[in-house]
């Protein structure tokens, strides 16, 4: 029973943020069976991922956590977005690149929050850990790939080099996740650091997301109905 229950909790973060997400699409939503199928194939591909790491680094090293699971990890989701959605009609505003790219990322981080939540409950410290993961780790993935997801989005929408921006954008989202890494190694004297660049993800994707509205095409059609109705409005009133 208690699998399940940990299971539970480890999935339940996973699905709120990538709600969140979702819903940060506000012009033209993408289709919910797309974004689940993204989930899902993020939770699988976190075995491969790990396979990867092992047969690279081994386990438990320095190296593992700020330099080969950063690459590995968002270079397998990147790939799987890449080739699954980025030439798919849906994908039709540049913001779509930060929905799906954080959905993949989710579903990566829900499959990996069970085993650290398993492992968290043997050493008695589930409740601490999980609630850490559930507002840092988790989210963390989501921010970490949202670099990517936005490269995506403007290269498929940019008349300038798309593979300059989509290699930028791979490079910045494993930089990121290398640095989210480095404050989690356990060195009290930076450990709070992980606080203030969760912060500053935030900030970045919220800032992308402003910028990503304004140029949808979808944009300037919801602003011409939204002064078409208030004009009828007033007309009326």
């Amino acid at each position: 029973m208690i699998i399940f229950v940990i299971i539970a909790i480890a999935l339940a973060p996973g699905i709120f943020w990538a709600w969140f997400f979702y819903k940060r699409d506000k012009l033209e939503p993408e289709p919910v069976k797309k974004i689940v199928k993204l989930f899902f194939y993020g939770m699988l591909i976190a075995f491969p991922a790990a396979i990867i790491e092992q047969l690279i680094t081994g386990s438990e090293s320095v190296v593992l956590y700020i330099i080969t699971a950063p690459v590995v990890e968002e270079f397998l989701k990147f790939i799987i977005v890449f080739i699954t959605i980025f030439r798919d009609t849906e994908f039709d505003e540049p913001l779509d690149g930060i929905i799906y790219a954080s959905a993949i990322a989710l579903g990566f981080a829900s499959l990996e929050n069970i085993g650290y939540l398993y492992a968290a409950h043997r050493s008695g410290t589930l409740v601490n850990i999980g609630i850490l993961r559930a507002i840092l780790s988790v989210p963390g993935h989501a921010l970490f790939s949202s670099m990517w997801g936005l490269a995506l989005g403007l290269a498929k929408f940019s008349r300038y080099s798309s593979r300059n921006i989509i290699l930028g954008g791979l490079l910045l989202s494993m930089v990121f996740h290398s640095v989210f890494n480095f404050f989690t190694l356990g060195i009290p004297q930076i450990s709070f650091g992980i606080f203030i660049f969760s912060f500053l993800m935030w900030v970045i994707l919220y800032r992308s997301i402003a910028r990503l509205l304004k140029i949808s095409p979808y944009y300037q059609e919801q602003s011409e109905k939204a002064g078409k109705e208030f004009n009828d409005d007033i007309e009326d009133g």
